[in-house]
């Protein structure tokens, strides 16, 4: 008996419910280091775990203990300031030469009223004061300066007059040191370094 083909569709089914299953293999398992099997596409994370741990301990770590202004100027050493009176060009400019060389930083008055408004407005460290000078003597700068100050000024006086009087009185306003001019610079310098000792 003559039997006409299937139509197209038909025709697909009946081969689909003919042909044989094609098996399908499962996915291969791959084992780690350790020995356990993990299926693939998947990846051991523990130790990416153990490095991002590691780095955010370190970075909190490092953000509780930040490096502050204080701490970097506390590893400085501060420079000590000293203010220079005198009226003598040529004095200003070998003392503080030999000042600066040796590193202080050198305030200059040039009469007794700069003195005593730097002295007050600048707070250095030591004065190295002439007795005579235009405006305001050295004298009438320390009387001056013994009344304002809360600390003591430590005072090198440097003086042409050869007067055990009017040393006697320096060092009763305090005065420190007292240099007969001419001085050498080794003089001063030591002078300076007894005073600032730790400059």
């Amino acid at each position: 008996m003559y039997l006409p083909p299937l139509p197209p569709p038909l025709c697909a089914f009946n081969n689909l419910l003919h042909s044989t299953p094609r098996q399908v293999n499962p996915p291969a398992l791959t084992s780690d280091p350790s020995g356990a099997s993990t299926p693939p596409g998947s990846s051991n994370n523990a130790g990416e775990s153990e490095s991002e741990s590691a780095v955010l301990r370190d970075e909190t770590a490092g953000s509780q203990h930040p490096e502050t202004a204080g701490d970097r100027a506390a590893d400085t050493t501060s420079t000590a300031r000293i203010l220079l009176v005198d009226d003598d060009p040529e004095i200003i400019e070998s003392v503080r030469y030999t000042l600066e060389a040796n590193d202080y930083e050198v305030i200059v008055a040039r009469d007794g009223n700069q003195a005593v408004a730097l002295a007050e407005r600048e707070r250095p460290d030591l004065m190295i004061l002439d007795m005579m000078m235009p405006k305001r003597s050295g004298f009438l700068v320390l009387e001056h300066l013994r009344r304002q100050l809360e600390l003591p000024l430590p005072v090198i006086m440097i003086t042409g007059n050869e007067g055990s009087r009017h040393q006697a009185y320096a060092e009763l306003l305090g005065v420190s040191e007292y240099l007969h001019k001419p001085f050498s610079m080794d003089k001063l310098l030591a002078a300076v370094a007894r005073l600032l000792p730790n400059a």
